[in-house]
């Protein structure tokens, strides 16, 4: 099964999952999410809401996501060498897609391509195929 798709967005939220706040309450560390993950996760969680599949795949699957990161004076894409690193990037969108149930657990992910471009166009391409094996 193959599922692809393109998430039209404004700006490609760049806030990662590593920035999560921390406080102490009675001694003990209380971790929280930022306003900006916050609205990061329903930003990712409401385009990818509309390509859940009916069931939750099952077996490897392979996640092919491209980045593209809009620039005015951009005519064609070029890769994207600045921060996110694409690994910080990929992470809260998994985490995104396993609440949804595209799958059963984000480990089923055993091939992965995580590609940043500057582009005309912003958004995120998604590439989602069920494997053999």
């Amino acid at each position: 099964m193959i599922i692809e798709f393109f998430i039209p967005l404004k700006k490609v939220p760049t806030v990662t999952h590593q920035t999560k706040q921390v406080n102490t309450q009675y001694g003990k560390p209380i971790f929280y999410e930022s306003d900006k993950l916050k609205h990061a996760k329903q930003i990712f969680l409401a385009g990818l809401a509309d390509h859940v599949p009916s069931e939750p795949l099952e077996g490897p699957i392979r996640l092919v996501t491209k980045w593209c990161f809009g620039k005015a004076n951009c005519k064609v894409p070029h890769w994207k060498t600045t921060r996110p690193d694409t690994d910080n990037l990929i992470k809260l969108f998994k985490d995104c897609m396993t609440k949804l149930n595209y799958w059963n657990d984000d480990a089923q992910v055993c091939s992965e391509i995580t590609e940043k471009y500057w582009n005309p166009v912003t958004g995120i391409w998604v590439h989602i195929e069920t494997l053999k094996g």
